[in-house]
């Protein structure tokens, strides 16, 4: 639990991530016309809420699975270390496959999973990022479709936590930490 008191202030609204997520399913829906299922994995546990709205937005045949990778912890600064907690159940191989990522920061996570995926062999694999935020990035990756370029802040809310809380907000907010020693 955060022991450094903080305020959230709306970064990008609950209406705009609605209208993003909509154009965002008509440009997947786009390039993966024609398949004939499509999975979508999960980056858990930012990409939760994402992911369930984005599903419900896609006009095609769609497979939900879960990969869980973590760089975090409940730190606030990435470890570069990516570890798999939890790997997809289902197969993929010949398969169209869509990573769903909460926020690429550093990248290494993302082009982790990218290689972990990759061994085995889809058909095509593209990934989607909801927040970009390419300040930070130690990795030379670039997710295919973004949400929303960020600058250089520490966001929650629409399932992206601080220490496990802020997931519920509906919006995504920026962390601003008070000093409450006066």
């Amino acid at each position: 639990m955060p022991q450094t008191p903080y305020v959230i202030d709306e970064m990008i609204s609950a209406k705009s991530i609605a209208a993003r997520i909509e154009v965002l399913a008509r440009e997947i829906a786009t390039e993966f016309h024609g398949t004939d299922q499509l999975v979508v994995i999960g980056l858990l546990r930012g990409s939760f809420v994402f992911i369930a709205d984005l599903v419900r937005e896609l006009d095609l045949p769609v497979e939900v699975d879960f990969l869980e990778a973590s760089s975090y912890g409940n730190a606030m600064e990435s470890s570069r270390e990516v570890r798999i907690l939890k790997d997809i159940r289902g197969q993929i191989e010949g398969r169209d496959v869509l990573v769903v990522e909460d926020i690429v920061d550093t990248g290494h996570t993302l082009s982790q999973v990218i290689q972990f995926l990759s061994t085995r062999h889809p058909a095509r694999l593209r990934t989607i990022a909801l927040l970009d935020k390419p300040a930070r990035r130690e990795v030379d990756i670039v997710a295919d479709w973004t949400g929303f370029e960020i600058p250089d802040e520490f966001v929650v809310g629409y399932g992206i936590d601080f220490a496990q809380r802020n997931r519920n907000l509906p919006y995504i907010g920026k962390v601003s930490f008070t000093d409450n020693a006066g």
